[in-house]
């Protein structure tokens, strides 16, 4: 490990669940902030001004109260919705991240660019602490219970040491919230939604009035979807995860009801209830397979992640790829004998659903999405060669002012 002088004077380090109070940033205060003495001159006598502390603290589950010295101006990311809100509160310039953390299918059409040359943070099956080190961020946007949890080999030691000579850790895994771990620590309870999350990465980032604008934004796009949700029954739905492979009969069904940002535009549209698999038995990890496809017949088999095919995941450039998503999997399931029998199959209706990873800018799109997925004759057909794009006139949300919040223009 090689060998860094600490970057903070002070740090206040109470555990990894319970609260930590630590500092983050470069500069130092000199002279313990001490105001020097007045001098006399021939003229004027002359007494200096003390700088006022630019120091400040936020507070996030499950890391608790976190002091930086100063705003962060370099910002270290695991999850896309985590690098989604510094994006969309303009800063993607301070994030130090790698392309799998932040695919560009939303953010080509707005110009966003950013340095994603970095080695991932994961290496060889672990949590890399040298990845850490030449990061060098001012603050990791990371719930610092998945080193841990996630690496046995990675203790709270660890932690405390990258806390201490690089960053500190302050973010919540808040996208899905089912592991055992979680409800041990209170995750269920405690963990932020998106919104809430974001709304706290404003305060560090010193970005209240994008983050505002950005709320403001969501308020009035749920505004016109809430009123415009036809009644009746909604199609029966199968979420498969994109981990599926349909040309092995295998099938990874995700619940709808999850708690988590993941399920955000499902929750929003109302279609938790129309789960095909609700009370159906699966194995591990939600596992099923032709067979029981076929009992449950779906009217839409939706595949999770499935918008993000063509992105940098998938060895794309970050655009959604049709061809690549029927090569992957509609036709498996044409050429199937059960699974050519599936009402989803014959009718067309295997379609590529949302992201699970968004902040505010992608969920606006994926709210977007969803309903045209789900509400055609209400929201507007899809284009499944380009699924983002919405004539002007069905757009539930305008995309001139995501351009003004981008560029601070509130």
């Amino acid at each position: 490990m090689p060998e860094r002088p600490t970057r903070r004077d002070v740090i206040k380090y109470g555990g990894i669940a319970g609260g930590a109070g630590m500092l983050a940033g470069c500069a130092s205060q000199s002279d313990s902030g001490a105001t020097p003495e007045g001098t006399e001159t021939d003229s004027a006598t002359e007494t200096a001004t003390p700088t006022a502390d630019p120091s400040y603290t936020a507070e996030l589950f499950p890391v608790g109260e976190v002091e930086f010295e100063s705003v962060p101006q370099s910002v270290t990311t695991y999850n896309m919705g985590w690098a989604d809100m510094v994006v969309s509160l303009g800063q993607a310039d301070t994030l130090r991240t790698n392309r799998l953390s932040a695919p560009t299918l939303f953010y080509d059409r707005f110009d966003v660019e950013w340095d994603n040359d970095y080695p991932a943070l994961w290496q060889s099956g672990g949590w890399s602490k040298e990845v850490m080190y030449e990061r060098d961020p001012d603050v990791f946007l990371f719930d610092p219970n998945l080193l841990t949890q996630w690496d046995d080999n990675w203790a709270e030691e660890d932690t405390a040491e990258i806390e201490e000579n690089v960053a500190p850790f302050f973010g919540c895994h808040n996208r899905r919230i089912r592991g055992e771990w979680q409800q041990e620590l209170g995750y269920p309870e405690g963990a932020p939604t998106m919104l809430e999350a974001f709304e706290t990465v404003g305060t560090v980032l010193d970005e209240e009035a994008r983050a505002q604008a950005w709320l403001d934004l969501h308020d009035d796009l749920q505004s016109a979807v809430q009123p415009r949700i036809p009644d009746g029954e909604t199609p029966s739905i199968a979420l498969i995860n994109s981990g599926s492979a349909p040309a092995n009969g295998e099938f990874y069904v995700l619940n709808l009801a999850q708690d988590g940002y993941e399920m955000k535009p499902y929750r929003d549209l109302g279609l938790v209830e129309a789960d095909a698999f609700e009370g159906v038995e699966t194995g591990q990890y939600g596992l099923t397979d032709y067979e029981t496809m076929l009992e449950v017949d779906p009217d839409i088999i939706l595949v999770h992640w499935g918008i993000t095919q063509g992105s940098v995941t998938w060895g794309g450039d970050g655009a959604f790829d049709a061809e690549q998503f029927h090569e992957k999997f509609v036709a498996p399931m044409e050429e199937d004998d059960t699974g050519s029998e599936l009402t989803a199959v014959q009718e067309g209706r295997v379609l590529p659903g949302p992201t699970a990873e968004q902040g505010p800018l992608v969920n606006a799109f994926q709210t977007e999405l969803v309903a045209r997925l789900f509400y055609p004759e209400e929201f507007g057909e899809l284009d499944l060669d380009a699924p983002l794009d919405v004539p002007e006139e069905e757009r539930l949300f305008s995309r001139e002012r995501v351009v003004d919040i981008l560029a601070g223009d509130l």
